[in-house]
C-alpha cells in the first residue's frame, strides 16, 4: 500500500511543475521515482543510494534557486549539504536490511592492527552510492555546458535532464555489476 501511494504522489506531482530551471522539480521527482522503482525491483543498495543522493543534491540546488537573496556566504553549498543530510540520514535508518549492505576496506599502512592506519573500515553501500550520486548531480550541469560548447552553442531538447539521467543510469549499471 505504501509503495503504491508513493508512486501515485510522485507521478501526480508532475502536474504542479510551473517553471523549469537547471535543477527543477521534474529532475528531482524523476530521481526519486527511479530510486523507488530500483528498490522495488531488488536493485543493489549502492545503486539505490546513487539515485537518492542525486535526488537530495538536486533538491538542495532547487531550494537555493528559490531563495533569490544571499543571506550568508556559501548559502548554496550549505543548502545542498543540509538537503543531502536531511534526506540521506532518515532514509538510511528506514532502509530494510541496511546492516547487511556494507563494503569492507582493509587499510594496512602502519602500526598494529586496530590502529588508525591498520584496521578494517566498514562503509555503507547506500552511503557510498549517495555520495557518488550527489557528485554526479554537481557535475552534470558542467557536462551539459561542455556538450553545448561542442555543439557550437546549440542544445538539444531537455539536454540537462537527458545528460543527468544517462549519467545516473550509466553509473547505476556499472555499480550494479561491480557492487
Amino acid at each position: 500500500m505504501g509503495k503504491k501511494l508513493f508512486y501515485f504522489l510522485s507521478l501526480f506531482s508532475f502536474f504542479f511543475v510551473e517553471n523549469v530551471k537547471a535543477h527543477c522539480p521534474l529532475c528531482t521527482v524523476g530521481a526519486v521515482v527511479a530510486a523507488a522503482g530500483a528498490g522495488y525491483l531488488g536493485v543493489n543498495m549502492i545503486v539505490i543510494g546513487l539515485f537518492i543522493g542525486a535526488f537530495a543534491v538536486s533538491l538542495g540546488f532547487w531550494m537555493s534557486k528559490l531563495i533569490k537573496k544571499r543571506y550568508i556566504p556559501a548559502q548554496t553549498f550549505l543548502l545542498v549539504l543540509i538537503s543531502f543530510l536531511a534526506t540521506i540520514l532518515p532514509v538510511m535508518i528506514a532502509m530494510p536490511n541496511q546492516e547487511h549492505e556494507v563494503y569492507p576496506l582493509y587499510i594496512s599502512i602502519a602500526g598494529d592492527y586496530g590502529g588508525l592506519l591498520n584496521r578494517t573500515y566498514v562503509f555503507s553501500k547506500f552511503l557510498i552510492g549517495s555520495v557518488i550520486g550527489g557528485f554526479i548531480m554537481i557535475f552534470t550541469p558542467r557536462l551539459s555546458r561542455i556538450v553545448t560548447g561542442v555543439r557550437k552553442r546549440k542544445t538539444f531538447p531537455f539536454q540537462g535532464i537527458v545528460i543527468t539521467f544517462l549519467t545516473l543510469i550509466l553509473f547505476g549499471v556499472i555499480l550494479q555489476v561491480v557492487g
